[in-house]
């Protein structure tokens, strides 16, 4: 077997590999790549689906010739240049025939033997810049290279003579930033029908119904319905019964951007909350506004186990002091009475996203084993990981064990404030650790509470450099990897179902993470021109179920993980996965397959011996003695 043919262990797989050859001119495959352990996961999208496809009889229409690729129901070809070599930095040079679809980049070599596919969505794209010009010499130097957003870059050289680069450029540009381009983003072509409809999974009011709201301390408002007390918010809120509309205008005059104190999550047994909402716009001179001091006393009020509540400042003190001088601030002790401020230290959106930029520089092309470990602390994301469990640990804490309230806030509230609630609230209750479960929670506390995932991730547009740029949600769900690794029982979910999700979050492909608010995806009536990513992975459950998942009454209830450096660890499952010396050849999805179907034959013994345990019972009841 070849090195392409064990990297292609599938054989019918398509494995996109990770691309960034050191310079344009080498045309060897570079040398080496360290022989650090291999991971247990490995997923790339374009390889599973077609399996997927296969098992559930989903319409993948494929086309006659053989270079071209598979299209999903709305996709279609518009453009393909041959004679392309693709430098792959792992096994050379590969010539073959580049294609450009509404939805995705696809190559193929020419190499019957050991066939290389390389299959990119678009959305993944960052930028794309042109190499060499028509003064460029030597072997492979004229080209193109793409720079993507999920931790790798891929190289594409042209023959001058043969004129092809300016044309996929062009296609390149045109539909991978199509709001750039004045048109619309590849998840409104998208016409796959499924049977489940992931748009229903999240109902507000059942939500909060299974929370037990309405009751005598909260009640349910569409105050906000139209978005007119706050444009970031979702139109259902659940907030203290005796807060009177008025009011609640009034404080929302008083927090950043509108955004008021609003409900997450109660606790099942004492009433215990968590809260959230954006910093109050205290300024330099410390203004203070009593209809907030009474809302907060409210919510403090709503638990009768405590008569005290903690607010938990996601920022660094030093940065919650800065907002003073742009108008914001945080809460005084003196005016909030029986509060007591906590800050976090999580630092902002700038700083993550020079952390994981540094990530990228040291996971990709090549691995300096050398300097592998004072390479990836210098990077600070497991430190910066590590920061986000503990800051939703000791808002476990005091819900869990304190039985007291807790508030939580950053500056505006949609990104370490998103963070910190959904953590929280995945550790103290089971149901949100169930695939429906976590689904739910994030449409709860990232969507519908208005994170940016438009501006996060910049969907379909060209502006690699904006600033808004950062990857929260990324952190999120390393978080949540996190913490199964320290808890490999309380999910019903595995990590192919957090990468399925990562995925997807830069595809395009579905309408789940498109805009920053609600009201925006209302408008641009997502849910109706779109499919949710939920209809996708909820019609192949058995693809994300953890084999190891133990659900019944006595599981523990409430996961408390070690937010400790010596128990963080890098996700190279996802971070690596494009080098092939960081993961394993065989496909995890087999392995769980097979777990599932032992599990149930297991469950099924283990039922047959204790129906026959009971029947011996019965029988030794009734017999003579």
């Amino acid at each position: 077997m070849t090195v392409l043919e064990g990297f292609r262990s599938d054989s019918k797989s398509n494995l996109p590999h990770k691309q960034e050859p050191t310079n344009w001119g080498k045309t060897s495959p570079s040398k080496s790549y360290g022989s650090s352990s291999s991971t247990s996961t490995e997923n790339v999208v374009s390889t599973l689906e077609r399996k997927k496809a296969t098992a559930s009889n989903e319409p993948i229409i494929t086309t006659t010739r053989p270079d071209d690729p598979s299209l999903l129901p709305g996709e279609k070809v518009t453009g393909q240049a041959r004679g392309v070599t693709y430098l792959c930095p792992y096994h050379g040079p590969a010539g073959g025939v580049l294609t450009v679809t509404n939805y995705k980049l696809y190559f193929k070599s020419g190499d019957k033997d050991t066939q290389l596919v390389v299959e990119v969505p678009l959305g993944v794209v960052s930028r794309i810049e042109k190499v060499g010009g028509a003064s460029s010499r030597g072997e492979n130097a004229y080209g193109i290279e793409i720079f993507c957003k999920d931790m790798r870059n891929l190289r594409f050289a042209h023959k001058q003579e043969n004129h092809s680069r300016r044309n996929v450029f062009e296609k390149l540009q045109m539909f991978a930033f199509p709001l750039s381009h004045k048109m619309k983003l590849f998840a409104f072509e998208y016409a796959e029908t499924f049977p489940e409809n992931g748009w229903t999974v999240y109902e507000p009011i059942a939500e909060l119904k299974r929370m037990g709201v309405n009751n005598d301390m909260w009640k349910i408002s569409k105050l906000n319905e139209q978005y007119e007390i706050c444009d970031s918010y979702p139109a259902i809120w659940a907030v203290p019964a005796q807060a009177t509309d008025d009011d609640i205008k009034i404080v929302a005059s008083f927090r950043s951007r509108g955004r008021i104190p609003i409900l997450s999550w109660i606790h099942p047994e004492w009433q215990a909350t968590i809260t959230r909402c954006s910093q109050p716009l205290v300024g330099v001179s410390g203004k203070r506004c009593k209809e907030d001091e009474h809302y907060v006393q409210l919510i403090m009020d709503a638990n009768a186990q405590s008569h005290k509540m903690f607010i938990m400042d996601a920022r660094p003190s030093a940065n919650a002091i800065a907002n003073k001088a742009k108008g914001g601030g945080y809460e005084s002790e003196d005016a909030y009475q029986n509060a007591e401020l906590v800050f976090l230290d999580i630092h902002n959106i700038h700083v993550m996203r020079e952390s994981l930029r540094k990530l990228k520089e040291l996971c990709y092309p090549n691995i300096d084993e050398t300097k592998w470990l004072s390479g990836l602390e210098l990077t600070y994301w497991l430190k910066h990981i590590k920061c986000i469990l503990a800051g939703a640990v000791r808002i476990v804490d005091k819900v869990e064990s304190h039985k007291t309230s807790v508030l939580v806030h950053c500056s505006d509230g949609w990104d370490r404030t998103a963070q910190l609630t959904a953590l929280s609230m995945l550790m103290l209750d089971p149901y949100y650790r169930t695939l429906k479960g976590f689904e739910i929670l994030i449409e709860k506390e990232w969507h519908s509470f208005g994170h940016k995932f438009q501006q996060r991730i910049s969907h379909g547009d060209d502006h690699h450099s904006d600033a808004d740029r950062s990857p929260i949600f990324i952190q999120f769900i390393d978080c949540v990897w996190q913490i199964t690794q320290q808890f490999p029982n309380a999910f019903e979910f595995n990590d192919y179902f957090l990468i399925t999700i990562l995925d997807h979050l830069y595809s395009c492909r579905f309408g789940t993470f498109l805009c920053n608010t609600e009201r925006e995806r209302m408008l641009e009536k997502v849910k109706e021109q779109t499919v949710s990513l939920w209809s996708y992975t909820n019609s192949n459950l058995d693809l994300y179920r953890n084999p190891l998942y133990w659900a019944n009454t006595l599981q523990q209830r409430v996961l408390v993980p070690i937010a400790s450096i010596r128990h963080i660890k890098l996700w190279k499952a996802y971070y690596c996965r494009w080098n092939p010396s960081m993961r394993t050849q065989d496909p995890v999805y087999h392995r769980i397959r097979e777990l599932l179907k032992l599990k149930q034959q297991l469950e099924h013994i283990a039922e047959e011996c204790k129906k026959e345990q009971q029947q011996r019972a019965q029988r030794s009841k009734v017999s003579p003695t």
